[in-house]
């Protein structure tokens, strides 16, 4: 994700959704982190920005977790 983040950036920027599928106690956690990671850093945001902007995908049913 971080070596592809400015185009995984320009996806979501556009409204591209995102989902994460597999291992909750690990894999999900770091995928969360190295999303919010992009956004801010691709985006130009600061943190509040990005939890912002994070939290807009989640509710707009464009970030889905299915982990297990």
């Amino acid at each position: 994700m971080q070596e592809e983040g400015a185009e995984l950036w320009a996806w979501l920027a556009r409204g591209a959704h995102f989902y994460v599928c597999g291992d909750a106690k690990r894999m999900a956690k770091d995928v969360d982190q190295a999303l919010h990671a992009i956004v801010g850093r691709h985006g130009g945001m600061d943190a509040s920005s990005v939890r912002r902007f994070v939290s807009e995908m989640k509710a707009a049913g464009r970030y889905q977790v299915d982990v297990y």
